[in-house]
């Protein structure tokens, strides 16, 4: 049996509060649950029982070699692309490749191999059913600005498709992983 995965930054509850504050007058739009925003590092589709354990211990190495980070979101964007949109995004305002690559290399040695994206950092806040030029939209989130905090730790997140409300997928956090215990 296996379960689909990823690994991500989840922000803390102050920062989510101040986002569904800031989106709250905001109608029009498909919002995300405030408790299913994160930041994916790297997804995982299938991740086999027996694995789950040594993916979590390959983790713990790995953030390990990854310092504490001051992050916030400042700036929006949308995939496909802004004429097209079929998702809303905020971006982190911090470099987040580096531990990407690093979180990607201990799935791999684990055996959960991650999806073969590109690693664009973001948090989903809008699921689009058609697309739409988002231009305007994109215009408004980016004039939010979070205030900072301090990431120290990423998330093994189980994704449970369509269990939570609305058909959506329910996570359930199966292993939080603290940076800089080397």
């Amino acid at each position: 049996m296996s379960a689909r995965m990823f690994v991500a930054v989840v922000p803390p509850e102050p920062i989510k509060e101040e986002l569904s504050e800031f989106l709250a007058p905001r109608d029009g739009m498909p919002w995300i649950d405030p408790e299913q925003w994160h930041l994916t590092l790297a997804f995982l589709a299938q991740v086999a029982q027996h694995r789950v354990d040594d993916l979590v211990e390959a983790l713990e190495r790995t953030a390990a070699k990854h310092e504490s980070f001051e992050l916030s979101l400042a700036g929006a964007g949308a995939f496909p692309d802004e004429f097209t949109a079929k998702v809303l995004w905020l971006a982190p305002a911090a470099d987040m490749s580096r531990l990407a690559a690093g979180v990607r290399n201990a799935c791999n040695s684990a055996g959960a191999t991650p999806d073969g994206q590109r690693f664009v950092g973001h948090l989903t806040i809008a699921r689009l059913k058609r697309s739409l030029d988002a231009r305007k939209w994109l215009q408004v989130l980016d004039t939010f600005r979070s205030a900072p905090w301090l990431v120290e730790e990423v998330e093994l997140v189980h994704s449970h498709l369509r269990e939570g409300q609305s058909g959506r997928p329910r996570y359930e956090t199966v292993a939080s992983v603290a940076l800089g215990s080397a």
